[in-house]
């Protein structure tokens, strides 16, 4: 049975300038992506935070996803304000029903596939013993 109790976060870059010239007047595509967002419902068990920089501005919008000490944390790019709103709550909703953050490659959105920019272990994980490789 899978423990979908530990709270998920859906981190959105607000700075993502999606490599486009932004004016000091004009909207960063990361906080359009960010609002488009916060103006649907979240998953149960999903909390969208807005964060400063993810340093992958000139990669289109970027988002992470982590959850609790036992689960990886993923960095996601090339993500469009207008169009990917939907493919990231499916994500997100996928990534909460795992117990580590491993969301089978055949489940995962192809987006998910093959934007993927950092996976970082979970605070927890031991480390691999270098004689077993």
């Amino acid at each position: 049975m899978k423990d979908t109790s530990a709270p998920v976060e859906l981190l959105v870059c607000i700075k993502c300038k999606r490599g486009t010239d932004v004016s000091a007047e004009g909207e960063r595509p990361g906080t359009a992506l960010y609002e488009r967002l916060a103006a649907q419902d979240m998953p149960e068990g999903v909390t969208l935070t807005p964060v400063d920089c993810l340093q992958n501005c000139d990669h289109g919008c970027s988002v992470a996803m982590r959850g609790g000490d036992d689960r990886w944390t993923y960095v996601y790019g090339n993500l469009h304000e207008a169009s990917d709103t939907d493919l990231l709550l499916d994500g997100v909703s996928l990534y909460r029903d795992t117990n580590d953050g491993l969301i089978p490659w055949r489940q995962r959105p192809e987006h998910f596939k093959r934007n993927c920019i950092a996976r970082i272990p979970p605070l927890r994980k031991a480390a691999p013993n270098l004689t077993d490789l």
